[in-house]
């Protein structure tokens, strides 16, 4: 056994989103010190002394050098912005683009920004919702009853705050869907009466860990119509906080993942805190383990000297508890069980057709607080999965299987396929590029190169080898983080979701924001893929990849805030045209190739719900941002679908406000008169037509 751990490498701009919001869903991560206090060098450190020394070369990275372009000076910008920021149009028309202007598949109508307690749709558009927190999922739910809920009717029940969201045509059954869809946190106080901070009840505590991990729903959906109805099907299934997991790869069977009901560590209790996700060409469905650390409590002194760095480099001990689990379950107790936390973190797959299988998490792909995993199969049927780690200054990854997809939709195709992500390497990326100013647009936009450094290579008989000096390959799958400080890995603001466009092979990752980037001194600064000081409205970061190579191109498609500020850039497109964005989070495609943008968090930095945005990747609309819906108040949106005949979006925490809690709410939303909130799935559709025509 080698412990090795020794060896570890070393409200002014916070989000305006609910307190309450923050202190479930990610420990209050805003309003503490981030957990990456790594001393790697960034590229904007050396980008920032090349340019006060008079110099025009600079090294970046492993021993390559790089030349170094001119900032913009403050007359120039993209083509964008100059325009509107002399108008100021897009600010004086409260946020709505001053022309409507059509793209294919963004032919609509813009919504405008506002703060109403519903699901705003351009018109000609209608919606409906799908299914909410609390309905039937499997033969034998009872129906939903807000006063007297029962861990065993929401172990049934459809769970509370979903995320992430997916429909899987049913082979033989036309027009009818399997939903799959991740619940990613709860709220006690918005979701029973009566309850006490800090002491809930046993039952409380066992219908929230009931009310965690993933729905499989079969919907049927309707002629002529975008509508879908929840049908209690053979594939229906929740997973939950307590539903069995094999857990593979080189973290799998190690000291650190023994626990005293799990001595072989590779059997695990459940999946928590899941985000965003992703669809497998093979048909299964993969999710990440996003913010876990606030669900385990009892002490901050890990059990091994050797553990304190991974421990506090994951933030075990910061995060605040506000779920006190550990009252009723020993394995949340990090001063009984100290290894059950390393057993989270994870890229989790389901097979959503077979309701009685076992899912599996991956720790070959690494552990972090992952947004999630989508993949791209490269012409050659080489396999890539793209990651991130959603806090503040982490970084980006790629998984490259070793494995080829097995044809077939059996089970032992499947099966077989589900190993992919066991097999292959891991890289973190560190991006180069030229200095920038805070608050100016380079002429022509934000741009440069990079490369994928390996971590660690998973081979076919379940051995592993490390690419880190000092940390053995187990390690580098416990504590990713570590491994990524170590090689240099460039500090991303929040790197949340990414997705690979399937007509281009682009990568596309959302960058939600950074309250700390250039705070304080020795802490970074901005670089050119992170521009601006206390970013609070994010940016839209583009990757030209090398798939399975180790080099890059990349731009910043967005950088999103007010289209009338001078340090916003979208894509070279006329401002005054544009809808507004804040806070990006979730990234789709629809059959265009446009880029759909839901967020989190919009009220940061305009005063109005959270949306659902089109924007247009190439020719001379690009960049072009329009806004196709609003949620309710107080609402995130996540996990969009968009097809031809609908658009999904998952409606998370409506109503959940610091002014209210399950006896006062601030929504009503989606049944409406004295109701409480439920976190819902929403279909629209455009009436009479295709989505976008």
């Amino acid at each position: 056994m080698r412990l090795n751990l020794r060896l570890l490498a070393d409200h002014d701009g916070k989000s305006a989103r609910s307190h309450t919001t923050c202190k479930y869903k990610c420990g209050n991560q805003c309003f503490r010190e981030h957990d990456n206090q790594s001393d790697n060098e960034y590229f904007g450190d050396i980008t920032r002394r090349t340019v006060l020394r008079g110099a025009g070369i600079a090294v970046i990275g492993a021993g390559a050098a790089s030349a170094l372009a001119a900032c913009g000076d403050s007359g120039s910008g993209s083509a964008g912005s100059s325009s509107s920021a002399a108008s100021g149009a897009a600010g004086a028309a409260g946020g709505a683009p001053s022309e409507n202007v059509n793209a294919p598949g963004l032919n609509f109508q813009a919504v405008a920004p506002n703060k109403t307690d519903a699901v705003t749709v351009p018109e000609g558009y209608e919606q409906a919702v799908v299914i909410r927190w609390g309905d039937p999922v499997v033969p034998g739910a009872p129906e939903f009853d807000f006063d007297n809920q029962t861990p065993e009717a929401q172990e049934k029940q459809f769970g509370y705050n979903n995320d992430f969201t997916e429909l899987l045509p049913i082979d033989g059954k036309p027009n009818a869907f399997l939903l799959v869809c991740n619940q990613e946190y709860t709220t006690g106080e918005h979701m029973f009466k009566g309850y006490k901070e800090g002491d809930p009840t046993e039952n409380q505590v066992r219908v929230e860990m009931a009310a965690h991990g993933l729905s499989v729903v079969e919907v049927k959906g309707e002629n002529g119509s975008g509508k879908l109805t929840p049908v209690l099907g053979e594939y229906n299934r929740r997973i939950t906080a307590t539903t069995p997991f094999e857990l593979r790869g080189p973290a799998a069977g190690t000291f650190f993942t023994k626990t005293a009901a799990d001595p072989a560590g590779n059997r695990v209790l459940g999946t928590i805190a899941n985000c965003s996700g992703g669809v497998t060409p093979w048909g299964t469905v993969i999710s990440g383990e996003e913010n876990y650390t606030n669900y385990f409590s009892g002490t901050e002194k890990p059990p091994l000297d050797g553990l304190a760095e991974g421990w506090k480099r994951y933030g075990v001990g910061k995060d605040e508890d506000n779920h006190h689990w550990m009252k009723f379950e020993d394995r949340f107790d990090l001063s009984k069980e100290p290894n059950e936390i390393n057993r989270f973190g994870y890229l989790v797959e389901i097979n959503p057709h077979d309701p009685k299988s076992t899912p599996v998490k991956h720790s070959a792909v690494g552990r972090m607080k992952r947004e999630g995993g989508n993949i791209f199969v490269t012409q050659t049927g080489d396999v890539v999965t793209y990651c991130g780690d959603d806090s503040k200054f982490e970084y980006i990854y790629k998984f490259v299987s070793s494995r080829k997809i097995q044809q077939g939709k059996g089970a032992a195709a499947t099966e077989a396929n589900m190993r992919i992500l066991d097999e292959g390497t891991l890289y973190v990326a560190k991006f180069e590029g030229a200095a920038v100013e805070n608050g100016k647009v380079p002429e022509g936009g934000y741009k440069g190169t990079g490369t994928w450094i390996p971590l660690l290579t998973t081979k076919a008989d379940g051995s592993a080898e490390s690419h880190v000096d000092g940390m053995p390959a187990e390690n580098v799958a416990l504590w990713t983080r570590v491994a990524g400080d170590k090689v240099g890995a460039t500090k991303m603001d929040r790197p949340e979701d990414i997705q690979p466009n399937p007509k281009t092979g682009k990568i596309y990752c959302a960058l939600t924001n950074n309250s700390d980037r250039g705070v304080k001194e020795g802490q970074p600064g901005i670089d050119t893929a992170n521009p601006r000081v206390k970013n609070k409205s994010g940016q839209l970061l583009e990757i030209t990849d090398d798939h399975t190579g180790t080099s890059f191109s990349w731009d910043l498609l967005l950088v999103c805030g007010d289209p009338a500020a001078a340090d916003t850039y979208y894509g070279g497109f006329d401002k005054t045209k544009v809808s507004r964005i804040s806070c990006p989070d979730n990234v789709t495609f629809d059959a265009q190739g446009n880029l759909w943008i839901s967020t989190d968090g919009t009220n940061d930095t305009f005063d109005s719900n959270d949306g659902l945005f089109g924007v247009v990747l190439e020719g001379k609309d690009r960049g072009l941002t329009k806004q196709f819906l609003t949620v309710p108040f107080g609402a995130e949106t996540c996990g969009p679908v968009v097809t031809e005949d609908r658009v999904l979006v998952a409606v998370q925490h409506p109503g959940e406000t610091d002014d209210a809690d399950a006896e006062k709410p601030s929504s009503h939303w989606p049944d409406g008169g004295s109701s409480e909130p439920r976190p819902s799935v929403v279909a629209v559709w455009k009436k009479g037509g295709k989505v976008g025509s």
